[in-house]
């Protein structure tokens, strides 16, 4: 086995962090609220699967969290 130690961040780019403004941070809160009690819904029986995927997907856009474009 070769075992290679990478110094520094090489090969990997350099990516500024992304500053959030609080409505984006609300946004963000909103969304980790909704998902929480759609999942609640969804353990409970009231309602299936499919029905929890398409009010994510609602969810998602309504509240348009920062990671959505991977979440999907």
């Amino acid at each position: 086995m070769q075992v290679t130690k990478i110094i520094g961040n090489q090969g990997i780019p350099n990516k500024e962090k992304h500053q959030y403004t609080e409505e984006e941070l609300q946004h963000e809160y909103d969304y980790v609220r909704a998902k929480k009690l759609t999942k609640r819904l969804l353990e409970k029986g009231l309602i299936t699967v499919d029905e929890f995927n398409k009010i994510m997907k609602l969810n998602r856009q309504t509240f348009s969290p920062y990671l959505a474009k991977i979440m999907t």
